[in-house]
């Protein structure tokens, strides 16, 4: 079976359902989105990861295990999500040490989350793809032109009842802030471990470069 590369498109998250979040997969050569539903805790680490310039004054779990697995030679080559039942992935994490591979189980949070940290590429087979993949349009009116007049659906992902919305405007609240009070906001954010809105607020800084 074929595999496809993808990488990150973003996070997403529910303004109705407390701790709902999709993680949107994109194929490198396509058009096609994965949406994977993920935990709060999750969508934060990898968030982190994609943010470089906020530093946990503590290593998450997935930075402990990257720390531990850098001491012991070990590095991650790639992560494939490999199957698809019920509307959950599965996902092995490939490793080498000493040359030799070895195939680990792991949530696709998880092995996403630390796939990051290792500069590891993500694949998934061409049948999953073709099963799940979706093609999801995003709109914003502070979205450029060619994506203006697009919408979003991704509420198909979440079991009957819930919804997911993403929301480019999710730092509505942080537009009357000066730069300056922007980034003592984000060190606040940071060393109270709040990373979500650590997040939020280096997303309305970005911006405004």
């Amino acid at each position: 079976m074929s595999l496809v590369r993808l990488k990150i498109k973003g996070i997403s998250y529910s303004q109705t359902q407390n701790g709902a979040y999709a993680l949107i997969l994109n194929e490198v050569d396509g058009d096609r989105k994965l949406p994977i539903v993920i935990g709060a805790f999750e969508a934060q680490s990898i968030a982190i990861a994609l943010e470089k310039e906020i530093k946990p004054p503590r290593p998450l779990t997935h930075d402990l295990f990257k720390n531990f697995a850098d001491r012991f030679d070990i590095v991650i080559k790639q992560v494939i999500i490999h199957k698809l039942v019920d509307g959950v992935f599965y996902s092995s994490i490939i490793c080498e040490r000493d040359k030799i591979e070895e195939i680990i189980d792991a949530r696709t949070s998880d092995a996403i989350a630390l796939a990051l940290r290792f500069n590891a590429p993500i694949f998934t087979y061409k049948t999953i793809l073709d099963k799940a993949g979706i093609f999801l349009k995003f709109s914003s009116k502070e979205k450029d032109k060619e994506e203006s007049d697009d919408s979003i659906m991704v509420d198909e992902i979440l079991q009957e009842g819930e919804t997911v919305e993403i929301n480019p405007g999710a730092t509505e609240g942080y537009k009357e802030l000066s730069t300056e009070e922007l980034y003592a906001e984000l060190d606040k954010a940071v060393a109270s471990e709040d990373y979500e809105k650590a997040a939020k607020l280096r997303d309305e800084i970005s911006k405004r470069k």
